[in-house]
């Protein structure tokens, strides 16, 4: 996320109120959201009642 230019804050907003959420592979989900001018794509995967984190992107780059 460093790299990206992703803050941690930016990664929790997305996966608390995305804009869309799709299904991925490998029963990933991918989050989407608008935020402080990037569109963000946040793929997770959802066990034992916490959400993993596998890749963020600013999709706009």
């Amino acid at each position: 996320m460093k790299w990206r230019r992703i803050s941690e804050v930016e990664v929790e907003k997305t996966l608390t109120t995305p804009e869309r959420i799709e299904d991925s592979i490998k029963e990933r989900k991918n989050a989407f959201k608008h935020l402080n001018g990037k569109w963000l794509k946040i793929t997770f995967k959802e066990e034992e009642h916490q959400r993993i984190v596998v890749t963020v992107i600013d999709k706009n780059r």
